[in-house]
């Protein structure tokens, strides 16, 4: 019969606990890191602690590179002062494993740092009390890191090559429906079909995908969890490959080993492979969806270019939605048609603005030199030095930046002179603000 030994609480060992799971995605109620806490404190009592502090984590994953678990961070705060927020010193920690604690060699390192900041700490499992001083105690940590990281590889291999292997027999992916398709994954959404149909058309007869982007946002389209339609979301939908029936694992294309020709899936083709490879002729290669989409290779190493015209990201669209309220998408400059304007400003959301490059970049000029009163105007050195060809692109963008915020742009309107600088207005951000950067006042 056992018996129930009661012990001078000054005699027993006060000790934090730790708690962790990795998911919690069907209860959502927290129950397991609940049994774990429950749990450690049997433990700590049977080897003579007391539990004076819990520390939790609740569906986080600790062999994920950056994900953030607050409860372990306090854990190992407290070890390192010695005491918990009330002042209560700790002796010790107790979990039920030490995957628990630690799944990654630098949650190990910060655990026994703080852990053997104080002499005399204890490290309470299961299997009793461990010394994480001795030789013998660091060996037991670094083998049950061993056995996590391993047993971390081998799970993930086993989930990949589950994965691939669904796909290999064209079987959909799993996850949100994609748009398009009924919640089978494989019947087409006759409505949501038809948009990516017209999309696909639309893109490689030369349309924007902001613009395309744009117009279902005025259909009031949103993706399949709620979301409004943005030129990356619309990029994607039109290049997976599942929408002229090709199967994709982890951003690459499933080929037939014996005749290397593309897995084909079990759902229903939106468009012909020929319409697909057309449309994704239309985008450069990082916008792709298998440069893109889930588990793809990210493009690393690029450098985003250069501006290479004054106004570019200083200019908005003016034209109005259907609404009545403004756009306001950025215009972009792109080649012109004429040799007095090579290039143009153009709006990729609705694709009813542009503007004459180098008129909008002359506008921009006179409104940085404007005389109007309580505008911000530079000093006359840079003034001297713009319209002396001595100051080069990058340095006026500086000067616009230092003085203008952003300016809109009116739709241009048939007949009127070509050259119409007032077209170009510094945009309010804000009551009462014209769009200027104000200058501090010199005098009364």
């Amino acid at each position: 019969m056992n018996q129930h030994v009661v012990r001078d609480p000054s005699e027993l060992i006060p000790v934090v606990s730790y708690a962790r799971t990795s998911e919690d995605s069907r209860q959502r109620d927290g129950h397991g890191v609940r049994y774990q806490l429950r749990i450690n404190e049997r433990i700590a009592h049977e080897q003579g602690c007391i539990v004076v502090a819990a520390y939790s984590d609740n569906g986080r994953s600790a062999s994920k590179e950056g994900v953030l678990r607050p409860g372990f961070d306090r854990l190992v705060a407290d070890l390192a002062r010695g005491h918990i927020d009330g002042g209560q010193r700790v002796d010790g920690v107790v979990c039920v494993a030490d995957d628990r604690l630690y799944r990654r060699a630098e949650d190990l390192s910060r655990f026994l740092a703080a852990l053997t900041s104080r002499p005399g700490r204890i490290h309470v499992d299961p299997q009793g009390v461990r010394d994480p001083y001795s030789q013998e105690g660091l060996l037991q940590a670094v083998r049950s890191l061993e056995v996590a990281v391993t047993e971390t590889r081998v799970r993930s291999r086993r989930v990949s090559d589950w994965h691939w292997a669904r796909a290999a027999e064209g079987v959909p992916h799993s996850g949100p429906r994609p748009f398009g398709r009924q919640q089978d994954r494989i019947t087409l959404h006759p409505a949501e079909a038809k948009l990516v149909e017209q999309a696909i058309s639309d893109r490689i007869a030369g349309k924007a995908v902001r613009a395309i982007a744009a117009d279902w946002c005025d259909l009031g389209v949103t993706g399949t969890r709620g979301g409004r339609a943005n030129a990356q979301t619309v990029t994607q939908i039109i290049t997976a490959p599942r929408v002229c029936g090709y199967r994709a694992n982890r951003g690459e294309l499933l080929l037939i080993p014996d005749t290397g020709q593309p897995v084909r899936g079990q759902w229903e083709p939106i468009v012909v492979p020929d319409q697909w490879h057309a449309v994704c002729a239309t985008f450069s290669p990082g916008s792709l969806y298998l440069h893109r989409g889930s588990g793809a290779p990210r493009l690393t190493g690029q450098k985003r270019m250069a501006p290479r015209h004054l106004a570019t990201g200083f200019l908005r669209c003016g034209a109005q939605r259907h609404d009545g309220t403004l756009c306001r998408g950025s215009l972009c400059a792109q080649k012109g048609r004429s040799k007095k304007s090579p290039y143009v400003y153009s709006c990729r959301s609705c694709g009813r603005c542009s503007i004459s490059g180098p008129l909008a970049d002359e506008a921009l000029e006179r409104l940085v030199f404007s005389e109007d009163r309580g505008a911000a105007k530079p000093p006359q050195l840079l003034r001297d030095r713009w319209r002396s060809g001595e100051m080069g692109l990058e340095e006026k963008r500086k000067v616009v930046a230092s003085v203008v915020t952003r300016c809109i742009v009116r739709p241009g309107v048939k007949g009127a002179p070509s050259w119409d600088h007032s077209r170009v207005e510094p945009l309010p951000e804000r009551p009462r603000q014209a769009g200027w950067r104000y200058a501090e006042p010199t005098g009364p």
